[in-house]
């Protein structure tokens, strides 16, 4: 059983920041991908950021330059450090992780990121 458990969340004002994380438990220590993802109200989740085990990164073109996506192995940790943030930027935010000798995807359960403006 693999559980990713998100914090970080919360309310912020436009052009604040926030960090959040992700943090991996259970029988898989080894994540090839990490990701983040994020859905508003009635819209589609969508992806903000990933990460390959290599380091190798992708945004979102509405985030680029403004986020940052990163992970530590070795805590099975995946961060994303949101800096300007916008009001359409509210959304509940989660993470993915596939890992596992047949490549599993799980989920968190999500953070809520609220920005006002």
């Amino acid at each position: 059983q693999v559980q990713l458990v998100e914090s970080g969340g919360g309310l912020v004002q436009a052009g604040g920041s926030l960090r959040l994380s992700c943090a991996a438990s259970g029988s898989i220590t080894s994540f090839t991908y990490m990701g983040w993802y994020r859905q508003a109200p009635g819209k589609q989740r969508e992806l903000v950021a990933e990460i390959n085990r290599g380091g190798s990164t992708n945004y979102a073109n509405s985030v680029k330059g403004r986020f940052t996506i990163s992970r530590d192995n070795a805590k099975i940790t995946v961060y994303l450090q949101m800096n300007s943030l916008k009001p359409e930027g509210t959304a509940v935010y989660y993470c993915n992780m596939v890992g596992g000798g047949f490549g599993r995807s799980y989920w968190g359960r999500g953070t809520q990121v609220t920005v006002s403006s």
